[in-house]
């Protein structure tokens, strides 16, 4: 029975890092501005992150969502609103540690024996997307998205992360104006 129990613990504690990696992605926006003004929008780099391909497949994930609301891409000059993409990353550390034998958790055992205890660090990269939109004429933030998840090795999963968190910061996008108390 005590095996068991140390195996599910194990298992469990196997499977913390995974949803500590899950997707965050977090959307707001000003209350009172009316985006149904909005026809018209321009994308450009703000904090690029070093990996050109990267950036551009962020650039055009941002601009299908805002075609796909409706608006029109337009000159930055001309344009109603500029949404401006910040990419960053950082080296994050995941700390585990199992303990076997006797005593459970806390290394001691009333008849003065001692369990042993392993501890193992993992390193991984934490990527963050923001987006900001503004209003070209008053260059008043209008709306802010971004988006943290675990970054791959992998161009494409790093691809299809980009796309789902797009696709879940533009899904109440633009946001209806709220009725008044």
């Amino acid at each position: 029975m005590r095996n068991a129990m140390r195996i599910a613990l194990t298992l469990a504690l196997l499977g913390a890092p995974a949803l500590v990696s899950a997707q965050d992605v977090k959307t707001d926006y000003d209350k009172t501005y009316d985006f149904a003004k909005v026809k018209t929008f321009a994308v450009k780099m703000g904090t690029r992150w070093g990996n050109q391909l990267g950036e551009d497949r962020v650039q055009n994930e941002i601009t299908q969502a805002l075609l796909g609301k409706g608006w029109k891409q337009a000159p930055e000059e001309s344009a109603d609103s500029i949404a401006v993409i910040h990419g960053a990353s950082q080296t994050k550390h995941d700390v585990n540690t199992f303990y076997s034998g006797m005593g459970g958790g806390w290394g001691y055992y009333g008849g003065g024996g001692m369990a042993t205890a392993s501890t193992t660090v993992s390193e991984y990269q934490v990527g963050t997307l923001v987006v900001d939109i503004f209003d070209r004429p008053t260059k008043k933030l209008i709306f802010r998205g971004t988006a943290s998840d675990e970054l791959s090795d992998k161009a494409e999963k790093n691809a299809k992360k980009a796309n789902k968190a797009t696709t879940k910061m533009f899904k109440e996008f633009p946001p209806k104006p709220k009725p008044a108390k």
